[in-house]
């Protein structure tokens, strides 16, 4: 995926406390995020596209007039690599409403879960999900818009980074979705402590996929409580505990010159937590 940016754009993953304290509607978040320094947004749609072609539509729009970069989190409830066929076709379709939402929001990048490996092997979750994904793209045409595959945070899950990276070589529409938060936890954390542990990540993926995907990556992040089984809960900056630090990860995206998209996904305080890794990443100039 190419880009002409220079620089890394911050934003929210959905709308932060702060934001419903304002009042206002969704469709007034890219101007609102505009105003306090940010310049990317991303719509949550965990729960199923529940908004109108309309406001959708009205979204895209304010969103190209303020310069925000929009991604859309797809449905939780898809299952790219669930074992009852049925239940995983259906997974098409809710990508299809998501590639749709996007279309009409001028996203660049859906975000999709990988599926469950707990009640069969890794390899077999793989290549259901691989099949899920072949027919996904059989059936439907993302005009340019990647389905992006999210590193996951618990253990049973499917999407370890080679994994994530195993399927995204089948087709270059599919693009790695990098959640370090969730990285950390699956690995119980100390996972990221320093710019080159990060940098590591965009290595593997340049070598794996070009230098473009691994320069334009689409990240979330956010700091992540963990048990033995992986991601508990998402917690705010202020936590101190479980981590990572985000401030190695701005080390290594100006010290490499990498332009990703960074969705703070942080426990109510997204766009504060997203404005302060802006900031951090400015200082560093």
């Amino acid at each position: 995926m190419k880009s002409n940016r220079t620089a890394p754009v911050f934003g929210p993953g959905g709308n932060s406390e702060a934001f419903q304290r304002t009042r206002l509607k969704t469709v007034d978040a890219p101007s609102w995020v505009a105003s306090i320094g940010l310049d990317a947004y991303e719509y949550e749609a965990g729960r199923g596209v529940t908004s109108s072609d309309a406001v959708l539509a009205e979204l895209g729009r304010r969103a190209r007039e303020e310069g925000i970069y929009v991604s859309v989190h797809a449905p939780y409830f898809i299952s790219l690599s669930g074992v009852v066929p049925e239940t995983r076709y259906k997974s098409i379709g809710y990508i299809e409403e998501s590639l749709h939402a996007a279309a009409l929001l001028g996203a660049d990048t859906i975000v999709v879960h990988t599926g469950s490996a707990a009640k069969i092997t890794r390899q077999e979750a793989l290549a259901l999900a691989a099949d899920t994904l072949a027919r996904t793209l059989e059936e439907l045409d993302p005009q340019g818009i990647a389905i992006g595959l999210e590193t996951m945070g618990k253990v049973n899950q499917l999407g370890t980074l080679s994994e994530v990276i195993s399927l995204c070589k089948m087709d270059p529409r599919l693009q790695p979705v990098v959640d370090f938060g969730h990285m950390n936890a699956r690995d119980l954390g100390g996972v990221f402590q320093s710019a080159d542990d990060y940098r590591r990540v965009f290595d593997e993926i340049a070598l794996a996929l070009g230098d473009d995907s691994a320069k334009n990556l689409h990240c979330h992040f956010s700091k992540i409580e963990w048990t033995g089984a992986g991601e508990k809960r998402h917690l705010t900056f202020e936590d101190s505990l479980y981590g990572p630090d985000f401030e190695p990860l701005m080390e290594a995206l100006y010290r490499e010159k990498l332009t990703p998209t960074i969705i703070c996904e942080s426990a109510g305080t997204q766009s504060e937590d997203a404005l302060a890794m802006k900031k951090h990443y400015y200082s560093l100039h």
